[in-house]
């Protein structure tokens, strides 16, 4: 995953393309050394944030690719650009986001904010215009408050002494930093204002919630762990904070565990002996004929580690049968390669993964199927099985479902809660696939 690139060779990551989708553009703008990259770094090529203290300042423009549910290009600016320098015309941008460093000296990079908005609203009146008053974590919660405050105020009485005309432009401030959630929360909303299914993907979650007795769900990037979208009831920053480092975890400790039908198939090979004589360890009895797939060679045959008098010997195309127990929800969650119980693993007429290939079946071309793990944990779990349990199953190969539902629903309903996921998913992958056609570029 490249980290830096000059302008016209834009940075991919989460296996994005430049050249055949239609991308919506996000501008990031700012003084010098005001945390532009940094937020760009964390978000999307998962850096720490303690490694952003080594980034280089940027000197040149960098493109960044990224893919979600929508198909996004993050243009990363250095402190001096100016509208009259941008690589781009600002009708090609969907949001601009301008980030003040809460410590510094709000002077210049007020008057610098306020230049732009005046002069980007002349050119492109409904581009969306966030401020992200950076590196809130340095200051206690007072200070940090009335600073905010006090940079709001002063924009805005600046934009009302240019022009009456401007004093209606919608700006939202928001406080961040790259030490807590507040930085993927508050990308999250701008990435709300960008996604034209968003009203779909939120019925979706609604009537999940509903029949599944639901306290609240998101729809998270994996990667990320921006919210794509989430349901009605308002979001608690709590409860955000622990769906997303739930997420975390398990992205962490996911790539140490693999799926069991990833394994080989557990066969070895035993020579047989050139006069044909039975094995030590078969019968007396005349040895029956065995399945033609159960020999390679006139000389080799497959037998199982764990032979079994009633089944066949398991051939090198064939996998052996493994029974899934389900664990319970009061353990601790297992990674995001392994499931936890054989419901989201399970096929379904009416489930199709991102090629449209039923779920748990092969698809064409002997690719293998995609596998949709899913982790629960139980949150101060109790012996009358109150509480709240933590649930996650994978939507796509890009986005993650993860809901709060109290703990006896979930024991005692997790088969429904199961089957719902099933059809929240076929929902959610038949919006990508209609979002995806519709930006393709016609070559």
């Amino acid at each position: 995953m490249s980290r830096a690139t000059t302008s016209g060779q834009p940075t991919q990551a989460n296996g994005a393309k430049s050249d055949d989708v239609a991308r919506t553009k996000i501008l990031l703008l700012g003084m010098r050394r005001s945390g532009k990259t940094s937020i760009q770094q964390v978000l999307f090529d998962g850096l720490s944030p303690r490694e952003t203290l080594y980034l280089e300042t940027t000197t040149q423009s960098t493109r960044h690719l990224f893919d979600t549910v929508i198909p996004l290009e993050i243009w990363d600016y250095p402190g001096d650009v100016t509208l009259e320098t941008l690589d781009a015309p600002l009708a090609q941008f969907s949001t601009v986001i301008f980030v003040i460093d809460i410590q510094d000296l709000y002077q210049q990079p007020i008057q610098k904010l306020v230049d732009f908005v005046i002069t980007a609203y002349n050119e492109h009146p409904n581009l969306n215009l966030e401020v992200f008053v950076h590196k809130a974590d340095v200051l206690t919660d007072e200070y940090k408050i009335e600073n905010f405050r006090h940079i709001q105020a002063r924009v805005l009485s600046d934009l009302s002494y240019a022009g009456v005309e401007y004093e209606t432009i919608p700006i939202n401030f928001q406080l961040t930093s790259i030490y807590d959630h507040s930085l993927h929360d508050a990308f999250s909303r701008v990435l709300h204002k960008l996604i034209d299914s968003l009203p779909y993907l939120e019925d979706l979650l609604n009537v999940f919630c509903t029949n599944s007795q639901a306290n609240k769900a998101f729809l998270f990037d994996i990667s990320s762990r921006l919210y794509v979208a989430t349901d009605a009831s308002p979001v608690d920053p709590p409860v955000h904070n622990l769906c997303s480092d739930y997420l975390q975890t398990l992205n962490a400790f996911g790539p140490l565990y693999k799926s069991i039908s990833a394994s080989p198939p557990r066969v070895r090979t035993v020579p047989v002996d050139s006069s044909d004589s039975p094995l030590p360890s078969a019968p007396a009895s005349p040895e029956p004929h065995p399945p033609p797939t159960a020999v390679s060679n006139s000389n080799s045959r497959l037998a199982s580690p764990l032979p079994s008098p009633t089944a066949a010997p398991l051939s090198a195309h064939q996998s052996p049968q493994v029974t899934h127990q389900p664990l319970p929800s009061a353990s601790l969650p297992r990674p995001p390669h392994v499931s936890h119980s054989t419901t989201s693993s399970a096929a379904h007429p009416s489930d199709h993964d991102a090629h449209g290939n039923g779920n748990g079946h092969a698809p064409a071309g002997g690719a293998k199927p995609l596998f949709y793990p899913c982790a629960a944990a139980s949150l101060a779990p109790t012996a009358a099985g109150t509480g709240t349990t933590l649930t996650y199953h994978l939507i796509t190969p890009k986005l993650a479902l993860v809901a709060l539902i109290p703990t006896g629903v979930f024991q005692a309903r997790r088969g429904l809660v199961e089957y719902n996921v099933v059809f929240f998913r076929e929902g959610v992958q038949e919006i990508c696939e209609v979002e995806s056609d519709a930006r393709k570029v016609a070559a």
